[in-house]
């Protein structure tokens, strides 16, 4: 017999109904899914812009209640409502996190962070709706107060309209975050992060 061939490595294959229980683990089996396809790579990256976009409605959030800040001058005795109400601060920092949470989901997909992102997004809606509740209470409350006390009309003008700004931004807020929340929840339910990556399931 050839020496070689006594060197030469043996591969045995099995069909699908054969089993050998010694080379089984029931401890931990692996979940992978393909991510070479289309359809993750097109998913990751609408979410990341998604998460960029709500990161950029809680920046232009946070600025409005910045220039709200300087409103407190002559002739205007006192801060508008929807400043006192904080509102333009604590959704910033709620929207900015919602929108992190989608742009991490898109380099690292785990069932932890799309719970949390599932939380984020949730929070921002609820918080989306009741700013868009009080920023028109507020606009009621202080479209007059605004007007009477400026000397020109420029003045009643440019603060209507950074209302009616933000009011844009708070509508597409609810609706994003919405939408998110339901995608988010399907995802979940499915017991899959979409096939963006790999996960394992232990039993």
């Amino acid at each position: 017999m050839d020496s070689n061939a006594a060197h030469n490595p043996v591969f045995l294959l099995f069909p699908p109904e054969i089993t050998i229980p010694d080379l089984q683990s029931t401890d931990l089996t692996a979940t992978t899914y393909d991510t070479s396809g289309p359809f993750p790579k097109l998913l990751a990256t609408k979410m990341k812009i998604l998460g960029a976009m709500q990161i950029l409605f809680g920046v232009m959030n946070f600025s409005f209640g910045v220039v709200f800040l300087f409103t407190l001058e002559n002739p205007y005795p006192r801060y508008p409502f929807i400043f006192v109400s904080g509102y333009p601060f604590w959704s910033s920092v709620l929207f900015i996190n919602s929108g992190a949470f989608l742009v991490a989901l898109e380099r690292k997909t785990t069932k932890t962070l799309v719970k949390l992102s599932r939380i984020m997004n949730s929070l921002s809606a609820l918080a989306a709706t009741a700013g868009t509740i009080l920023l028109t209470f507020g606009l009621v409350l202080d479209q007059h107060f605004f007007c009477g006390y400026a000397e020109t009309i420029s003045q009643c003008q440019a603060v209507a309209t950074l209302f009616i700004v933000s009011m844009h931004f708070s509508l597409w807020e609810v609706f994003l975050s919405y939408l998110l929340s339901v995608y988010l929840d399907f995802l979940f339910l499915l017991g899959s992060v979409s096939g963006v990556v790999p996960y394992c399931q232990y039993k």
